[in-house]
């Protein structure tokens, strides 16, 4: 399945703005979220190929959220790209552990980013 629509959940307006900028310059359709319950809700609504997830937000963390996308049979087929400020290795681990399928660390390089994007294409 080649990735067309991608959903980015983080509470940082700049973050979404930067990241939309990146995906919609190379071709992808992008909504967003502040919060990991409208995540879900958006998740849900209109099933995105990808979500780009941030793990510092209000309410539920990008860690919680992403396990309860990859818990959940109707959702558990989008793959996850966590994006965060988190850089240690136990994170990653973690948030790998949680059905993550990548870990990116901010500031984010948009190279590295569309490469990921591609290797889950």
């Amino acid at each position: 399945m080649s990735i067309k629509k991608i959903l980015i959940v983080d509470d940082s307006p700049t973050e979404r703005y930067f990241l939309t900028d990146i995906l919609v310059k190379n071709g992808f359709s992008v909504s967003t979220a502040e919060n990991g319950e409208e995540a879900i809700a958006k998740i849900k609504a209109d099933k995105p190929h990808l979500i780009l997830m941030d793990v510092v937000m209000p309410g539920q963390n990008g860690f919680q959220v992403t396990r309860a996308i990859s818990r959940d049979p109707e959702t558990q087929d989008v793959p996850i790209i966590i994006c965060t400020s988190k850089n240690q290795e136990t994170d990653r681990i973690w948030g790998l552990r949680q059905g993550a399928r990548d870990y990116v660390v901010k500031p984010v390089d948009p190279q590295e980013l569309l490469t990921k994007i591609a290797a889950l294409g």
